[in-house]
């Protein structure tokens, strides 16, 4: 077995490990997402590992919403990450929500103080971060460490009943303020907030800190392995000290592994919800986002999206995975399943001189060529046609062998024609091809054997409708900008997010006005197909009958499969 494939499978031989030697009878794993924003790839990537390993094992996954922070968090985000997790193709095996358990929290937190593992401290927040110590340096006892523990259940109720601002008072874990793991030096374990709540609305102004609430969730739930991040590896000794102290007999075991980053791509929620608020995206589901809601909007599969996932795997070390592979899984899903179509997105008009004004062929093409029972269409060959401005060249280089004057070029599905003269407009620019048609060339006949070194996609215009396509490029200009910012950072104590707009890449999104046949336009919403030479595209929701838009899902060009022959 190679060291990849140790790695891999880092997780599995733990719970092998341990249904063993009897610490746990069955695997029972949850997917924690707090429900501030909607989910992204690396997100995607938890899921998969938390409902693939209960899965795996015959085991249970359930869906768990870590909502303990009022102030940014909202039913919006619940609805959509569950729609996301089905979408994915998983389903839970239960649904809690923590708010649904703030009064056994309290309860819990109670018995904390009764056992003198924990204090109401008033110091400010200042205050705190200054007696905390450093990496180097032990932190500083609390003044009001030594309360009583009368004094304590006392002012724990008073904070729960509303009688002080927010932020005056917080409830801490009593362990060690010397410990050489800065975590574990009293941590908070209770805020005072007022903020109405999603699901509990006012009846709360004490809300649980993710340190106390999220382990004692998974006690609670009876949960056996506790898979997260690497970043909470550092957070392990405190989450196995709060379950041993809150007495649950059967603790969940912590596993961590890598989390996922993606060259040219922003994974954070934070930075995030800055291209949102901020207006540099359009919203959580704008094609550049990396969120599922996004992915899908731009026609991504969620098979797509699982295979990725897996051929990434589970790692014990943090890496950069290689944008380009997933778009190397989005073609391989696509490019079996999605029926060809031709739009042309940078029309050059060209007019048939030995062609009738009103004379029109119509040609019947396949939709897939590997699949025929996703049959066949219709399309109009007219006097006047549109074929991509890059297919033509007035002078062209040696290697070129499109259309150039005086050359020939194969129309896909229909006939050979021939460059005579080249039309500009008063700028020289070239704005019409005056072509001639071979008529004893059309695909299917005899003289279809005829060959020529070039084959074109285009429309015809008695049968073009108006399109307009959205292309895409990453959003990030620098591959290595935010993979430096983002080291380090840990979401779940809320560090400051960093600027990181000037990275943002120009280009990202560039707009276009073409033409399609009708099998394109008059397509449903959500619709996927390949257009010829040009790339797969998805229809999307701002589409109008005058107006169809549709989202380049990924370009036809394979950079990684060619790297990685």
């Amino acid at each position: 077995m190679t060291e990849e494939k140790r790695a891999a499978n880092f997780i599995e031989e733990f719970i092998d490990e341990d249904l063993k030697n009897g610490r746990y009878e069955a695997v029972h794993t949850r997917f924690p997402p707090e429900p501030n924003g909607y989910l992204h790839i690396g997100h995607a990537k938890a899921l998969c590992v938390d409902f693939g390993i209960a899965k795996k094992y015959g085991g249970a996954c359930n869906l768990r919403f870590d909502d303990t922070n009022p102030t940014k968090e909202d039913t919006e985000y619940v609805d959509g990450i569950m729609e996301d997790i089905r979408w994915l193709g998983y389903e839970w095996q239960n649904l809690y929500f923590a708010s649904d358990f703030f009064d056994r929290l309290y309860e819990i937190a109670c018995d904390l103080i009764r056992k003198g593992v924990a204090y109401v401290d008033d110091q400010s927040a200042e205050e705190m971060r200054k007696n905390r110590g450093t990496l180097t340096t032990p932190g500083v006892n609390s003044p009001y460490r030594d309360r009583s523990v009368e004094e304590n259940l006392d002012l724990f109720q008073r904070m729960k009943n509303g009688e002080f601002a927010d932020g005056s008072r917080v409830l801490r874990a009593k362990i060690d303020m010397a410990s050489p793991n800065v975590i574990m030096r009293d941590p908070t374990m209770y805020r005072i907030l007022r903020h109405h709540h999603h699901r509990a609305g006012d009846k709360w102004c004490i809300y649980p800190m993710y340190d106390f609430q999220h382990p004692i969730q998974d006690a609670i739930e009876g949960i056996s392995h506790s898979l997260c991040s690497l970043e909470y590896e550092i957070h392990r000794p405190l989450y196995d000290w709060m379950v041993q102290q809150a007495g649950f007999k059967y603790p969940p075991r912590q596993i961590e592994f890598a989390r996922l980053n993606i060259t040219r791509t922003v994974m954070s929620k934070r930075y995030l919800r800055r291209l949102v608020e901020e207006g540099f995206v359009s919203g959580w589901d704008d094609p550049r986002m990396p969120t599922l809601v996004a992915m899908r909007r731009r026609g991504y599969p969620p098979e797509a999206i699982r295979d990725f996932i897996d051929r990434v795997g589970v790692a014990k070390a943090d890496s950069e995975v290689e944008g380009a592979l997933l778009e190397h899984c989005v073609r391989e899903a696509l490019g079996d399943s999605a029926p060809r179509a031709m739009a042309v997105l940078n029309p050059l008009k060209v007019t048939l001189s030995n062609w009738g004004e009103d004379e029109v062929d119509t040609l019947t093409l396949e939709n897939h060529p590997d699949h025929p029972e996703l049959g066949e269409r219709e399309v109009s060959f007219g006097k006047v046609l549109y074929i991509e401005q890059e297919d033509f060249m007035e002078d062209p280089p040696k290697k070129f062998f499109r259309l150039a004057p005086g050359r020939e070029a194969r129309l896909k599905g229909a006939y050979i024609i021939r460059c005579d003269e080249v039309v500009k407009d008063e700028n020289g620019e070239v704005i019409e091809l005056i072509c001639s048609v071979d008529r004893d060339s059309r695909s299917g006949s005899e003289g279809s054997l005829r060959k020529v070194k070039a084959t074109l996609h285009w429309v015809a215009e008695c049968d073009a409708r108006e399109i307009e396509a959205r292309l895409y490029e990453p959003i990030l200009a620098d591959e290595n900008a935010v993979a430096e910012e983002i080291e380090g950072e840990d979401e779940a104590n809320e560090a400051p997010a960093k600027d990181f707009t000037s990275n943002l890449n120009p280009t990202s999104l560039t707009v276009v006005r073409g033409y399609a046949e009708p099998a394109i336009a008059d397509a449903e919403v959500g619709a996927k197909f390949q257009f010829l030479r040009m790339g797969y595209f998805c229809k999307d929701p701002d589409s109008t009958d005058a107006l169809p838009v549709f989202n380049r899902t990924v370009a036809l060009k394979d950079s990684w499969a060619k790297a990685n022959k």
